[in-house]
């Protein structure tokens, strides 16, 4: 008996999975510097500089400010501060506005995503299979009312249901996340759940904890794959051989 057919719901991480970013983060920034008549800021600074921002204000305010009722634009504009601040660049506040404005508009865009060719094909089949098709993501709310629809994802033709981290105040790897998202589906047994991401961390160990079923997709081969696989982690490189392992007897999760 194949795995789809003991199957009612399907849940799918968003970057890494369905979505990946284009280019680099320095070129958003350069491209709004640019704008307002500065030179581009140093690529590796501000990419450190970010890194270190993002991980500070998701620790201090995580799920985007949700727990706190910190409105999004006023956490990443905090965040974006800080990222230039830390890379060597202060700017006056009239100057910042201007270029946080742009930035912030290019990142609520498609602009800097590009959608794996199998994700759209991947989410239209598996909801003519009569399965729910939810997304599971530790993102803000414009991933699912801009990004995602930009992108040609769109609620009630490529997924049913979605669980965003900025919207429910609780992101991965707290497995309470999936829970929401069995709730969401019709109050579905996680058995019956198959959860496709590309974290050991965040998508397949807390899926897996709550009884879910679970794969991971290696899209860059990633040098920790083996170490998932010796951990007993099915892995898989895209959708189209999740599709067709799924509809054969091959796979188990």
């Amino acid at each position: 008996m194949s795995l789809l057919s003991k199957l009612r719901c399907i849940t799918v991480d968003v970057t890494g999975t369905l979505i990946a970013y284009k280019g680099e983060l320095g070129d958003y920034y350069c491209m709004a510097a640019k704008a307002v008549g500065l030179p581009c800021p140093d690529y590796k600074r501000v990419h450190e500089g970010f890194k270190h921002a993002y991980t500070e204000m998701a620790k201090q305010y995580p799920c985007f400010g949700y727990l706190v009722k910190m409105p999004n634009i006023v956490w990443w504009k905090t965040c974006v501060r800080d990222s230039f601040v830390r890379a060597g660049y202060d700017y006056d506040e009239e100057t910042f506005e201007k270029i946080f404005r742009r930035i912030y508009a290019s990142f609520g865009s498609s602009a800097p995503y590009t959608v794996f060719p199998d994700s759209q094909p991947f989410l239209r089949w598996a909801r003519e299979q009569g399965l729910k098709v939810g997304i599971v993501s530790n993102a803000e709310y414009r991933y699912q009312d801009v990004i995602l629809p930009a992108l040609g994802l769109n609620l009630g033709s490529e997924w049913d249901f979605g669980v965003f981290s900025g919207l429910e105040g609780v992101e991965k790897p707290n497995p309470k996340i999936y829970e929401i998202a069995l709730m969401r589906a019709g109050n579905i047994a996680p058995e019956e759940t198959l959860h496709i991401g590309d974290s050991m961390r965040k998508d397949y160990l807390p899926a897996k904890s709550i009884g879910m079923k679970a794969l991971l997709l290696d899209r860059f081969k990633t040098s920790a794959v083996e170490d998932w696989r010796q951990a007993g982690a099915t892995v898989l490189p895209d959708l189209v051989t999740v599709q067709e392992l799924l509809i054969s007897d091959k796979l188990t999760c």
